[in-house]
C-alpha cells in the first residue's frame, strides 16, 4: 500500500514499487489528453474544498530504471560449442564405467548429437536388459505411429435391458476419480461421465447394473518375464482397457489394484448415485446407444508423463495403441512387434532389439544401448519429426520425475535429462547431456549385472555428471 506523509500544507502521496509509479505516469498522461495538455494537474487531481479553495497536490516526475538487454531463460544450444575429443572423453569415462557399483555386464555409448559420430562405445550394441528405459522405445514408437494431438476416449452406452450402462474402455487408463486427477494432470473425469450419463438417461431412470466392456485390449494380463508379485503392485497391475487413476485401488495412492476394470465399474456406479448396482464385466451390444463420451490428454501429454514418472501402466497402454495404429493385435505381444517395427520405419536400427513388453518391466526384454542412444539422437536432431514430447518427457537430474533426488548438485540445472531403469540387479540410465561447453550429447549406460542398488546408482549419476562437467578437449 502506500503511505501517505504531510510536508506543510502540501500532501504527498508516495507509491511503492515499480509499477505504481508506471501507473501515476499513466494517470498523468491521461488528464494530460483529456484536458488538452492543461498545466493545472495539481488542481485538477485535488478537485474543490466545499469553501471554493483549491489544493495542490505535488506528484514527483516517476524515474524509470535503465533496463538492459533481455537474457532468455534457456537460451538456445551455440552451433559452435566445441565437440569433445573422444580419446580424452574415454580417458575420463572409463575408470567411471568399471567402478565395482556397476558391476559386470556393462554396455555404453555417447553420441554427439550434432554430427551423429560415436565418441564412447563400450559393449554398446550387445543386447541387454534395459529395465525401464525400454519406455524411450514405447515413446519414439507412440511418437511416430499415433498424432501426438491424438486423444483415447472412454465411453458409457445403453445396456441391453433398462437401467444398466455400459463402461467402454478405450485404452485410457488416467480416467479419474477425482477432479482434477491427483496423478494426471488434464485427465478425464468419472464424474464428467456421469454427469451426461444422467442427462441422457430419461428422467428417474434408475440404474441397477453396470457392464464394463474392456475387449479393446486382448491376450494375457499380465506380461511374460513379470514377476508373481509385479501385478498387483506398487508400480503395476493386471493390463486392462478400462481402469480408473492409472489402475491405483483409491486416487493418488502407491498401490495398484488385481481388478482394475471392476473398479472402474464401481467407480461410475458411485458417481451415478448408485453404489448398489451390480458390477461386471461384460461387452457392450452391438450398435448400443452412446451416453457419455470423454477423452484423455493428448498422446504427447501422456508420454511425458509416462517418462517422468516412469509409470508402467501408461506405457502399456500406450503400445497397445501403436498395434492397434498398425493393425496388430493389442496385446503385449502385438505391442512389442508393433513398437519394433514403428523404430524400423522411423530409421532406427533395432538390430538386438527382443522386447516382450512396452514398459521394461520384463526380464526377457533385450535392447543394445546403442539403440537407446539412437532414439534419443533421432528425436533431439529432429530425424523423428514429432517426437520432441520424448526430449520434453525426460526427468531433470535433480529436479523432477524419477530423478528428482538424484544428480551431482554442482551440475547446472537442466544440462542431465535422462530416463532411468531399475530391475533387480538391473540399473539403467539414457538421455541426453549438455557439455561445459555447451555440446549436447546423447548416451546410454545400462548395467545389467549390479548387486547395489545404492551403489550402481551413484556410479550413473557420477558419469552424468562427469559428462556435464567435460570439456574433454
Amino acid at each position: 500500500m502506500g503511505t501517505i506523509a504531510s510536508t506543510g500544507s502540501t500532501i504527498v502521496r508516495a507509491k511503492t514499487g515499480r509499477f505504481r509509479r508506471r501507473l501515476a505516469m499513466g494517470v498523468v498522461g491521461l488528464v494530460l489528453l483529456l484536458v488538452g495538455g492543461v498545466v493545472g494537474v495539481g488542481v485538477l487531481l485535488g478537485g474543490n474544498d466545499d469553501d471554493g479553495g483549491s489544493e495542490a497536490v505535488a506528484i514527483p516526475e516517476a524515474e524509470l530504471p535503465e533496463l538492459g538487454d533481455a537474457v532468455p531463460v534457456l537460451a538456445s544450444l551455440s552451433a559452435d560449442a566445441p565437440a569433445p575429443d573422444p580419446a580424452v572423453l574415454a580417458g575420463q569415462l572409463t575408470p567411471l564405467l568399471t567402478a565395482p557399483g556397476l558391476g559386470t555386464g556393462v554396455s555404453a555409448q555417447v553420441v554427439d548429437v550434432a554430427t551423429g559420430e560415436s565418441l564412447l562405445d563400450l559393449d554398446a550394441a550387445d543386447p541387454a536388459t534395459p529395465a525401464s528405459t525400454a519406455k524411450l522405445l514405447t515413446a519414439a514408437a507412440a511418437l511416430t505411429t499415433l498424432d501426438p494431438a491424438e486423444t483415447f476416449e472412454t465411453t458409457v452406452v445403453a445396456g441391453a435391458s433398462p437401467g444398466e450402462v455400459v463402461l467402454v474402455g478405450g485404452g485410457d487408463l488416467t480416467l479419474s476419480r477425482t477432479a482434477p486427477s491427483q496423478t494426471y494432470p488434464g485427465a478425464p473425469t468419472v464424474a464428467d461421465l456421469a454427469t451426461q450419463v444422467t442427462a441422457a438417461l430419461p428422467a428417474g431412470t434408475p440404474v441397477t447394473r453396470v457392464v464394463v466392456d474392456s475387449s479393446l485390449f486382448s491376450g494375457p494380463l499380465t506380461a511374460s518375464g513379470w514377476g508373481a508379485g509385479d501385478a498387483p503392485s506398487s508400480y503395476a497391475a493386471p493390463v486392462t482397457a478400462t481402469a480408473v487413476d492409472g489402475a491405483r485401488l483409491s486416487p493418488g495412492s502407491l498401490a495398484r489394484s488385481g481388478q482394475p476394470g471392476l473398479d472402474a465399474g464401481a467407480a461410475l456406479a458411485d458417481a451415478l448415485g448408485a453404489p448398489d448396482a451390480a458390477v461386471v464385466l461384460g461387452q457392450a451390444p452391438a450398435g448400443a446407444q452412446t451416453l457419455a463420451t470423454v477423452s484423455s490428454a493428448p498422446v504427447g501429454r501422456l508420454v511425458e508423463q509416462m517418462l517422468s514418472q516412469s509409470d508402467n501402466m501408461l506405457a502399456e497402454a500406450l503400445a497397445r495403441h501403436v498395434a492397434l495404429a498398425r493393425d496388430k493385435e493389442a496385446s503385449f505381444a502385438g505391442g512389442a512387434q508393433a513398437t519394433t517395427e514403428a523404430l524400423s520405419a522411423a530409421g532406427i536400427d533395432v538390430t538386438g532389439v527382443s522386447l516382450a513388453d512396452g514398459s521394461g518391466l520384463s526380464r526377457e526384454n533385450r535392447v543394445p544401448a546403442s539403440v537407446l542412444t539412437a532414439v534419443v539422437t533421432a528425436a533431439a536432431d529432429g530425424t523423428l519429426g514429432s517426437a520432441s514430447a520424448l526430449l520434453s518427457g525426460l526427468p531433470v537430474a535433480g529436479y523432477d520425475g524419477t530423478l528428482f533426488d538424484r544428480g551431482d548438485a554442482e551440475t547446472a540445472p537442466g544440462t542431465v535429462r535422462a530416463k532411468t531403469g531399475t530391475l533387480q540387479g538391473v540399473h539403467a540410465l539414457a538421455g541426453t547431456v549438455v557439455t561445459l561447453d555447451g555440446r549436447l550429447l546423447a548416451f546410454a549406460v545400462v548395467a545389467d549385472g549390479s548387486q547395489s542398488e545404492q551403489a550402481a546408482e551413484d556410479a550413473l549419476d557420477d558419469v552424468a555428471a562427469s559428462l556435464a562437467s567435460c570439456g574433454c578437449r
